[in-house]
């Protein structure tokens, strides 16, 4: 007699009573065969009349939706849900006219207090027994965000029909519970019986949002089956929650399946395509929907906009801002905002600063855009500035994604006093709680350097995420503290089993030396478990841990297992890492590879490292065929590109090359003045780089500022220093330890020790550098022991000693005699210190041991030296032979190192004087001769003194 309608979906999360929908339908012969359907189906009938019956089952099981269909005969309500008496018309008191106009006032205007009010009034009068009257206010209550009171309020009617469930579904969506309105759904058809077109409506809109596209198609089916796709509505939500899912085949089938085609269908599938990342069919659908004379609405210009602008089509998003003037639609809300996104992505800000002016009325998008504008194109005044206008409006402030755009612009800046100001107004707006505000706000402390503060937000955080969690490791590794990174990550692993490719590349980050390199191999072997070893990210960011650590093999290996997935990032992140990490021959060795074996072209990013790398090891030849390579390819066009080649030219000692490619430059940045600058520094030509100075067409930073310095400490001009360090006051340069060094530098060389004193005590930060210049200054003015005394006390400052420490300390040492000090601390290096003795540590002590007349004490510790000692190692034992008249020594030493470096003037002219000091002309003589043949010739030297004008 009777037939049965199963419907089964797929596994959700959300909380389903039951997990199975069985609709079982029963055909009477009593009803006739032809009876005309309703939208509004009956559910849960009494047997005498059986319609449909739905039952429900937890969650929805992990099979495919699939419905089992016997018969398709269905009848219709015997009572129609719009002939309810509790909703006819003619029931209406006189006084409820004004509670209901009231509540609907309340519902157009969300507001809470207006909401309270008219529940008060219906209370009473007694309209709360009115039906449309409670819908209305439940509605009311939900649009001011009071959902409780939404539910506070259903709760308290018995009687309800499918118009009530369906508000209360409705406020459900609306306030994103989404898990509610489903079990709200599986309750209203087990309790009330029935649902209609708008109660599938909302139950897809809701699946939408959860994107639970199995379940999604369960519905769409049951749509089908009780005949209610005819409503078209219900296929623009169906069409709508495909394209959100993510199923862009489903949602164009069911655009083209619909016979019942409106402008909300065109908007939905060109949203849809926009909101998967396909701007340029989006833009397609809009121009076929111009084409078959389809209406257009303020929507459909909003989608069409975003589409050009998604898609890199200026001119398109042009075209359609003058078509849509044309059409009237220049004052819509939407359509502006999406302009001003479109013209500020191109720079125009002028543009999109000129559109928002023009609106009539601004919400609080329009006013993120503009001050979104303003920030990706560093407009950071102008950012401010709207801010504060936007404030004085009263009836727009700033929400979330405001502060969101802010503190990212303060991280990007460094603009850490601002980032503290907004900061402070999230907690008084009581915004603090937001994840989003919160997250953000940990980043921007970690790029302002104020690792303290990063992690004392994050420690307060009551409710972590994954991505809190990731921002602060990444926090530490940017900011050199590794071992916390390190630790907080075990912490994490314990916490939560699901990591992201994001926690691997904040984590790898932190390994940057030997010493954590056993705790990166660690991370790759997770990582392999974790299913990240195909990523191309990952493997780059191992790649370059590996580079980092000092394991090049390892990099290697790693770059020739992903030969069928490498890309310019793999080859980059290798070049990259030798170039930073010094390994230069290494950069050069996988260019001319990377060339010789693939098919990848090479960038700008490629050419600059290798061109660095030419720099550094002073390969002038190779230099120019980079240059020439980067002319034929028009790379060389980049402003970035012909920096680099400055600084190539600069380091290979052609400053007039780098001159010439400097004049070249048709786009001068800040960055190539401070090239040509320090150009003529590093090649001993301080005054050109004063005279190039006049010049500058920016205003000069910190890197000016130590090139000008460097100049200035080389020429001894210290009048110069002194307004260069009158500028660094003015501008707030003083708290940058690179500037306080290379300014201890200059006033050390110029004779004033009392100055860098006074400025090394002042500083606030104490960096490796400002130690080993002060340091540096003791040991140059004789000094010894308070240099030895000021390493200690950087010692216990938890400051590291580098390469450099140890270079200035031993010179120190040499200078002022302290022989055995020189020597412990020499012993002390790569034991205690972790720091690999290198040719001039090397030359400290053989020239401190020389100094002390220690002649067999030098000679023997030169023949330890592992891998045999450089000619700088000899050169100083042959001038302390030289200070100190040891003929016999000196003669080997000049013999072993004319061998070595026969174009060396200097050491025909050291054994010379020695002949000369003894006596021995006629040696002297020979020696004169040998210059005069090789036409060895030695640089003149020059005195210098500085004549105050006036």
């Amino acid at each position: 007699m009777g037939s049965c309608w199963a419907v089964k979906s797929s596994k959700a999360n959300f909380p389903f009573p039951r997990d199975l929908i069985r609709l079982r339908g029963y055909c009477s012969a009593l009803l006739p065969q032809r009876q005309n359907f309703s939208n509004r189906i009956i559910v849960g009938c009494n047997l005498n009349h059986p319609i449909l019956f739905i039952e429900s089952y937890d969650h929805f099981p992990n099979a495919h939706p699939i419905f089992t269909v016997n018969s398709l005969q269905f009848s219709t309500a015997l009572q129609p849900f719009a002939e309810m008496p509790q909703r006819d018309p003619h029931h209406l008191y006189t006084q409820f006219y004004n509670v209901l106009y009231l509540l609907k006032s309340s519902m157009a205007r969300p507001n809470l207090v207006t909401a309270k009010i008219a529940h008060c009034l219906a209370i009473k009068i007694g309209a709360l027994a009115h039906l449309p009257a409670c819908t209305s206010l439940l509605t009311a209550y939900s649009r001011a965000k009071n959902f409780n009171s939404s539910l506070a309020l259903f709760d308290e009617f018995y009687d309800k029909d499918v118009i009530l469930w369906n508000a209360i579904i409705s406020a459900a969506v609306e306030n994103k519970s989404y898990g509610v309105a489903m079990r709200f759904f599986v309750e209203m058809t087990e309790v009330s019986g029935g649902f209609d077109s708008t109660t599938l409506l909302l139950v897809v809109s809701a699946l939408s949002h959860m994107k639970y596209l199995k379940n999604g198609k369960c519905f769409h089916c049951l749509s089908i089956k009780v005949g209610m796709l005819w409503d078209c509505s219900l296929c623009n939500a169906l069409l709508d929650m495909y394209a959100k899912c993510g199923d862009l085949t489903s949602s164009e089938s069911m655009f083209a399946w619909m016979e019942c085609r409106d402008v909300v269908s065109w908007n939905s599938i060109i949203n849809g395509f926009l909101y998967n990342g396909h701007p340029a069919k989006s833009l397609w659908y809009f121009r076929e929907m111009i084409y078959l004379g389809i209406t257009v609405d303020n929507m459909s210009l909003s989608c069409a906009i975003s589409a050009s602008a998604a898609f890199g089509e200026l001119s398109s998003g042009q075209v359609i801002h003058a078509w849509g003037i044309k059409k009237g639609y220049n004052s819509d809300m939407s359509c502006s905002n999406s302009l001003i996104s479109l013209y500020s992505q191109y720079g125009d800000t002028e543009a999109s600063e000129s559109v928002f002016q023009e609106m009539v009325y601004k919400d609080v998008i329009s006013w993120n855009a503009m001050i979104g504008g303003f920030a990706s194109n560093g407009k950071i005044l102008e950012t401010f500035d709207l801010l504060y206008k936007m404030q004085l409006t009263g009836y727009t402030q700033p929400d979330v994604a405001t502060l969101f755009t802010l503190i990212s612009l303060c991280a990007e800046w460094m603009l850490l006093r601002e980032g503290r100001t907004i900061h402070g107004y999230a907690i008084r707006k009581q915004m603090i709680s937001d994840l989003w505000v919160i997250n953000s706000l940990l980043d921007m402390y970690s790029k302002c350097n104020s690792v303290v503060k990063a992690e004392f937000l994050f420690n307060t955080i009551p409710k972590r995420d994954l991505v809190s969690w990731n921002t602060m490791i990444s926090g530490y590794s940017r900011n050199g503290n590794s071992k916390e990174a390190q630790s907080l990550f075990k912490k994490l692993i314990h916490q939560c089993s699901q990591l992201s490719l994001s926690t691997v590349l904040a984590v790898i980050s932190s390994c940057i030396s030997l010493s954590s390199l056993q705790f990166g191999k660690s991370i790759h072997c997770w990582q392999l478990k974790a299913g990240f070893s195909s990523n191309i990210l990952a493997v780059n960011s191992l790649t370059h841990m590996y580079i980092n650590c000092g394991d090049l093999s390892a990099a290697f290996m790693l770059l020739e297992r992903i030969s069928a997935k490498e890309d310019i990032a793999c080859w980059n992140t290798i070049i990259v890492g030798c170039t930073k990490n010094g390994h230069f021959r290494e950069a050069l060795a996988t260019f001319n590879w990377m060339r010789q074996e693939t098919n990848v072209r090479y960038n700008s990013v490629t050419l600059v490292n290798v061109i660095s790398a030419c720099g550094n090891l002073a390969l002038i030849y190779e230099g120019k065929s980079l240059h020439g390579l980067a002319i034929k390819t028009f790379v060389g066009s980049e402003t970035r590109v012909q920096n680099a080649l400055i600084t190539m030219y600069g380091r290979c000692g052609h400053t007039k090359s780098a001159r010439s490619m400097f004049d070249f430059c048709s786009n001068h940045n800040l960055c190539s003045w401070n090239c040509m600058i320090s150009a003529f520094s590093q090649n001993k030509d301080g005054r050109r780089g004063l005279e190039l100075f006049h010049f500058l067409e920016f205003e000069p930073n910190e890197i000016t500022i130590v090139a000008l310095l460097s100049a200035c400490n080389q020429l001894g001009f210290l009048r110069q220093g002194n307004q260069i360090h009158g500028h660094v006051l003015r501008f707030g340069f003083f708290e940058n330890s690179f500037i306080s060094a290379a300014l201890l530098d200059m006033y050390s060389n110029c004779g004033r020790l009392d100055v860098a004193c006074q400025i090394f005590k002042r500083s606030k930060e104490k960096s490796v550098a400002g130690w080993n210049s002060m340091i540096s200054a003791y040991g140059y003015h004789g000094k010894g022991k308070k240099a030895v005394q000021l390493f200690h006390e950087m010692c216990e400052s938890g400051i590291r000693p580098s390469k450099s420490t140890f270079i200035n300390l031993l010179s120190a040492c040499s200078h002022s005699g302290l022989v055995n000090e020189g020597l412990w601390f020499y012993s002390l290096m790569l034991g205690k210190y972790e720091v690999e003795p290198v040719t001039e540590h090397q030359v400290c002590i053989v020239d401190m041991l020389g100094r002390a007349g220690k002649f067999q004490e030098a000679n023997e510790f030169i023949k330890q030296i592992p891998r045999g000692p450089e000619p700088g190692v000899w050169g100083a034992l042959l001038s302390a032979c030289n200070y100190h008249g040891n003929i016999e020594m000196g003669r080997k030493v000049a013999e072993h190192l004319f061998g070595l470096e026969p174009e060396n003037v200097g050491y025909y002219i050291s054994l010379a004087n020695m002949y000369v000091s003894a006596g021995g002309w006629k040696d002297a003589m020979e020696l004169r001769q040998i210059i005069q043949e090789r036409k060895l010739r030695k640089l003149a030297a020059y005195s210098l003194i500085d004549v105050a004008s006036g």
